[in-house]
């Protein structure tokens, strides 16, 4: 990849091109940006455009390893980098086994990869390339699956994830206009072969582009549409929130709710908010799938308990309890200094050498005053305990171990059910 040229030549910058960068410098204050730059159309006008912003900025690269020319790429990214007086890294992954979605699994390990980068580096926001032709594309895709709201509403501008703020400023912008004012100044990206394959949906919406545009589906109206279905998702989230004051309370890690909720609520406010009971109390990065979900409420309507997400769903006589399922949990082991199960943290006299596990049935036998705690059995079984080799040390949810406590550590994306009453 040639450098790009200097940016006192060739196209001049639109000024609405920096608007979203302007607002992203707002959001971080004076610190660092993050750019992830694969070396494509989009990450390359990121990158050149936060330079003309004048953005204190630092880019990574992922080279996932799945092509011969992705090492040369990635090294074509720092060249260009070098040559705008701009730092960069390039990380590796090689944790791709064969197996299950690779695209889904290469997605998920890219961003876990730049946010360990960008906190080592105390880089507090990362930004992205998407820009309005993803909208509208994600937007047929997630239609094509029946998705409901939260699938079709457009990507958020700003999201925070693994202790990262991640920015997406381009998201007005179309991709033809971007690659063409890189062509503009002379600047030469990489077309991933991937990008021409047809055996992917994405590759094939992109293909039918005219033919959509002629129907009156053209990437602005689509974007534009995303963009109402995302004010409609601010709104249902809004609703949830207030529903969660009202209805729902956490007691002992697992999350309580009026049964009248599912009753009461419209039925997308109770969905959404189960759904954010079970990722609470599982620590998921997502929600359970809406036929699942859909399927547990009319059992739990019924008045059955349901399984989903790695968590229980009991109709109990202090409401329905979603807590953690011990089978979830039972062989999740870390040190007593980790986080663990996502989110429990046990303080005590001695920590050092121990193991943090889900206390269990054998666990529960030891702990001679657990039922004078009022927290149910089934939420013990999966509750967090200290032990040295095969001694219990400590279980603090079921009154075992003078001096132990556990605690819930923050949700790392700030979710609302953490300001609920404990």
């Amino acid at each position: 990849m040639p450098a790009a040229v200097p940016l006192n030549g060739g196209a001049a910058v639109p000024q609405r091109f920096l608007q979203g960068l302007t607002r992203c410098d707002a959001g971080s204050g004076p610190a660092v940006l993050g750019l992830a730059v694969s070396g494509g159309g989009d990450s390359m006008a990121l990158l050149h455009l936060a330079v003309a912003a004048g953005l204190p900025c630092r880019a990574v690269t992922v080279d996932h390893g799945l092509r011969a020319e992705s090492a040369a790429e990635a090294a074509g990214v720092a060249r260009a980098c070098a040559a705008l007086a701009v730092p960069h890294d390039t990380l590796r992954w090689q944790g791709w086994d064969g197996r299950g979605n690779l695209q889904d699994q290469a997605r998920r390990a890219r961003y876990a990869l730049i946010a360990e980068w960008a906190l080592a580096h105390g880089i507090a926001a990362v930004a992205l390339g998407h820009n309005r032709d993803d909208v509208a594309e994600t937007l047929l895709l997630r239609l094509a699956r029946g998705a409901g709201v939260d699938g079709l509403a457009a990507m958020a501008a700003r999201r925070r994830h693994q202790g990262v703020n991640w920015l997406r400023p381009l998201l007005e912008i179309g991709r033809g206009e971007l690659r063409d004012w890189l062509a503009g100044r002379g600047v030469v990206w990489v077309d991933d072969p991937s990008n021409d394959n047809a055996r992917f949906d994405r590759v094939r919406l992109r293909q039918a582009a005219g033919t959509l545009a002629a129907l009156g589906l053209t990437t602005e109206r689509l974007a534009e549409v995303a963009g109402h279905l995302a004010q409609v998702r601010a709104a249902l989230e809004v609703q949830t929130r207030d529903a969660a004051r009202k209805y729902a309370r956490i007691e002992a890690g697992d999350v309580v709710i009026d049964p009248a909720a599912l009753h009461d609520l419209p039925e997308e406010i109770a969905r959404r908010l189960l759904a954010s009971a079970l990722i609470r109390v599982s620590s998921a990065e997502y929600g359970p799938r809406g036929p699942a979900l859909a399927a547990a409420l009319a059992k739990l309507r019924a008045g059955r308990p349901a399984t989903l997400l790695g968590c229980r769903m009991l109709l109990r006589p202090e409401g329905l309890r979603v807590l953690r399922e011990w089978q979830a949990v039972r062989d999740h082991v870390t040190t007593a200094d980790a986080l663990w199960d996502g989110r429990w943290r046990v303080y005590g006299p001695e920590i050092n050498g121990l193991e943090l596990r889900a206390l269990g049935a054998a666990g529960l036998a030891r702990c001679p005053d657990w039922r004078a705690t009022g927290v149910p059995r089934a939420s013990l079984l999966a509750s967090v305990s200290a032990w040295r080799g095969a001694e219990l040390l400590a279980a603090p949810l079921a009154g075992f171990g003078l001096g132990w406590r556990a605690e819930i550590a923050p949700a790392p994306d700030g979710d609302f059910l953490c300001a609920l009453s404990h």
